[in-house]
């Protein structure tokens, strides 16, 4: 090999080595952006039965693949506290919650002052309104299979209670800002469960017509989740957009969501499997990066 292509060589891997350099301190600059990382929700965020389960309280089902737990271990920050749980509500943000086998601590009891990023996915089982929705399209689906009689059995009573639970996660908000002011706080939305045409009543046993009734429900409380992120000035990520062609009608390792079937090994019925969870935790680090795009 000649001196001058060594000497190129040479110069290439100086070039290498510096860039590889800067790269190790953007890592460790992006490690000390996040001191205080704090998880708050439901079930959507805690992952029932998507294993490994943490056992503080194990009641809570609360997942170590859960998505705060995977953007946990991709921002890596100074301190991670995920005190999700299943069957939250917004009242369990400022009240404690039993749970079989133990009880969670009110969930904003884990902000502090030095929290500088939140995230929050609350609202479905607000007023019932998942739980309803469910079992009450489900119980009505053998009586007109091809129409939609769990549509016509709550009218507009559902978006009257989305319009409470708006209000009620605005309340969340401000509580969040008051508790840590200096925190970035992302209203996490939900994915979406339905398709966007057809139907898998052996998966989803909704009447044919209550397929699009579930939609337009769920979309509702997304839409109100957005508008109480932005009066409260802090960022919606939107998780029904990119879960397109993942609802639960998809095989298993594509669909994000489970349907009515429990599987002891990977979600309980109607919640993410882990995959699901991946695809939130995108959603939710490329609003990070747009949010940090955005400042400079």
């Amino acid at each position: 090999m000649s001196v001058g292509v060594v000497g190129r060589l040479g110069v290439i891997g100086t070039v290498a080595v510096a860039a590889a350099a800067l790269f190790a301190s953007g890592a460790e600059a992006a490690v000390r952006q996040v001191r205080h990382y704090v998880a708050l929700g439901d079930s959507f965020t805690s992952g029932p039965l998507i294993p490994l389960p943490r056992l503080n309280p194990l009641g809570c089902a609360r997942s170590t693949e859960n998505y705060p737990s995977l953007l946990n271990r991709r921002i890596r920050p100074g301190r991670f506290t995920d005190i999700s749980c299943g069957a939250a509500d917004s009242t369990h943000m400022t009240e404690p919650q039993s749970v079989p086998l133990g009880r969670n601590p009110a969930q904003f009891s884990a902000l502090t002052k030095d929290t500088d990023l939140v995230t929050v996915s609350i609202g479905g089982n607000d007023f019932s309104v998942f739980g309803d929705t469910i079992s009450t399209c489900a119980r009505l689906r053998p009586s007109d299979p091809g129409g939609a009689p769990c549509a016509k059995h709550f009218g507009d009573e559902l978006s009257k209670r989305i319009g409470q639970t708006e209000g009620r996660v605005l309340t969340v908000l401000r509580g969040i800002r008051e508790r840590s002011p200096k925190a970035r706080v992302l209203v996490v939305g939900y994915p979406r469960i339905a398709p966007a045409s057809g139907t898998c009543p052996s998966v989803l046993p909704f009447a044919t017509g209550d397929y699009p009734f579930l939609d337009s429900v769920e979309q509702q409380l997304n839409a109100a989740l957005r508008r109480a992120a932005g009066a409260n000035g802090d960022t919606f990520v939107d998780t029904y957009a990119p879960s397109l062609h993942h609802d639960a009608c998809k095989p298993r390792g594509v669909a994000w969501v489970n349907g009515q079937h429990i599987d002891l090994l990977a979600a309980a019925p109607y919640h993410p499997f882990r995959t699901g969870m991946v695809g939130v935790a995108d959603a939710v680090q490329r609003a990070l990066t747009t949010a940090k795009a955005r400042r400079g």
